[in-house]
């Protein structure tokens, strides 16, 4: 099965579902990092270093001058995009291609959302123990462990990361199906996402009910000037009394 023209049009869900499998214009895929060399071990003081580079970007994007908030920030922003990506192939296609780092070259100077070109296209199974494995155990745990190390992110924190950023696909994905009528598409991505997040690493994170998920934990987005708290957080207004919001 050849999922190239399908990944060229799942662009039609809004960016945080594009896929590029070229290099930009004029660009070669050489000279971008792939999310392997991302998630390895690295000094956030030296070039070269992709994770680092996205981290000051964001944190300079959003004036924040917190690196942690920052962190939580890029963090949540790159699974969104990985999540979007295999959840939207898998509604749509009725499959999803094999997005292991070594294959997903990433700008992290880029502007949001995170830009991602395939190298190869290998079709997989669209299942929910598929999605697993290719977005949550290759991606979002390696990540995970790399800012647990370099910025002292709560494992819960990221854990909530992952699932709000899954739902957040799902939602997106029920409310194009709406739009033009295709309730399988509703159907499909509820059903997945369901699937997902009871798997262990997800499993306690938040609450969800129809398309609205509520987490557990914060991100610390309240922490970016004029931020406020995110339509999933666990707090209902900015906390104001403690320097660290409580995310296990």
């Amino acid at each position: 099965m050849d999922l190239d023209p399908r990944l060229t049009a799942l662009h039609r869900l809004g960016g945080f579902f594009v896929l590029r499998t070229q290099g930009a214009a004029g660009r070669s895929l050489r000279s971008l990092p792939t999310l392997t060399q991302a998630y390895g071990p690295g000094r956030p003081d030296v070039q070269g270093d992709a994770l680092a580079s996205r981290i000051r970007r964001v944190a300079d994007a959003l004036k924040v001058p917190e690196a942690r908030v920052a962190a939580s920030v890029a963090h949540q922003g790159l699974a969104a995009r990985l999540w979007s990506v295999a959840l939207g192939s898998a509604v749509l296609c009725g499959a999803v291609p094999d997005l292991a780092p070594p294959l997903l070259r990433w700008d992290p100077e880029g502007s949001a959302p995170d830009d991602l070109w395939l190298t190869e296209v290998r079709p997989l199974a669209g299942d929910a123990p598929t999605l697993v494995d290719l977005v949550l155990r290759a991606h979002l745990e390696p990540l995970a462990e790399a800012l647990r190390t370099r910025h002292r992110l709560a494992p819960g924190l990221l854990r909530g990361n992952a699932a709000s950023a899954l739902a957040g696909a799902a939602r997106e994905l029920d409310r194009w199906g709406r739009r033009h009528g295709r309730t399988d598409v509703a159907a499909r991505a509820a059903s997945l996402t369901r699937d997902i997040l009871a798997d262990p690493l997800l499993a306690g994170t938040g609450t969800l009910t129809g398309t609205v998920f509520r987490r557990r934990s914060c991100c610390l987005y309240y922490r970016v000037p004029g931020g406020g708290v995110c339509g999933d957080c666990c707090f209902v207004r900015p906390p104001c009394s403690s320097p660290r919001a409580p995310s296990e």
